[in-house]
């Protein structure tokens, strides 16, 4: 570990793999003079092959301990390092077309793809690494056990690929489960219109939050089988039976109304 003892709070497994490492970088294929974002850069297993295809990336580190390691090791025309928390760092003052890299923590997995999804009018595209289980549940389609909150909600604003998984020997320490490497690419003008992304979040949460439920049923208090009806889709449905641009002609309709 090079001296460093992972720390649980922050759920550390470092990628340790040279094969893995490369994978990732020449999925991700940066050129010169882009603008790469590396979370959680760690031990700086991607941030040297990052900035040996790059020439320069920006890190955000929470980890004071690494922090220091990774001024110490790179000089700032190589690596721009901002120390704090990725889940409150605002992207968007980065800049546009920001290419996003990271091996995120499995515990802040969810908050902080939503955080990027946030921040998605600045991203070029984004390439992250997770439970596997949360990258199938990222890229799943409809009627499948995986399909959820977090598809509905990542699809609607991105093109979301799983690549590759990456077993837990090519970490240290190794997690108990695989990982697997995403690719999210902003939809952009391909995006669906959402006129309340607020009501939009809400219907999308309360059609999986009891996954038994028909629609009828889970959106009460939300709307009635008048909205669903008009927006072309079964009271007697179930959330995980509908396709993205589905919850949002529902939404859609219910602002309207």
């Amino acid at each position: 570990m090079q001296g460093h003892q992972p720390r649980r709070r922050f759920g550390q497994n470092f990628l340790v793999d040279a094969h893995y490492v490369q994978r990732i970088v020449a999925a991700i294929d940066p050129k010169p003079g882009e603008r790469v974002v590396e979370i959680g850069p760690g031990l700086a297993a991607l941030t040297d092959a990052l900035i040996e295809r790059a020439g320069h990336v920006i890190a955000v580190e929470i980890d004071r301990d690494l922090a220091a390691r990774l001024r110490e090791r790179y000089p700032a025309e190589r690596l721009t390092l901002v120390e704090g928390d990725a889940l409150d760092f605002d992207f968007g003052a980065l800049g546009d077309a920001l290419r996003v890299v990271g091996n995120l923590p499995y515990n802040i997995s969810s908050p902080m793809l939503f955080r990027l999804a946030a921040s998605q009018a600045h991203l070029h595209d984004v390439h992250v690494m997770l439970q596997k289980e949360v990258v199938d549940r990222m890229a799943a389609r409809p009627g499948t056990p995986a399909y959820g909150r977090l598809t509905v909600m990542l699809q609607a604003r991105f093109a979301v690929q799983r690549l590759f998984v990456v077993p837990p020997g090519a970490f240290r320490p190794p997690p108990k489960v695989d990982s697997a490497v995403a690719r999210l690419v902003p939809l952009r003008e391909k995006a669906p219109a959402i006129d309340d992304v607020s009501l939009f979040a809400r219907i999308v949460s309360a059609a999986f939050s009891q996954r038994r439920k028909t629609l009828r049923n889970a959106l009460g208090g939300l709307c009635d089988a008048v909205d669903m009806n008009g927006a072309g889709i079964d009271p007697s449905a179930r959330g995980e039976t509908l396709a993205v641009l589905d919850f949002v002609r529902l939404a859609n309709t219910v602002a309207h109304r």
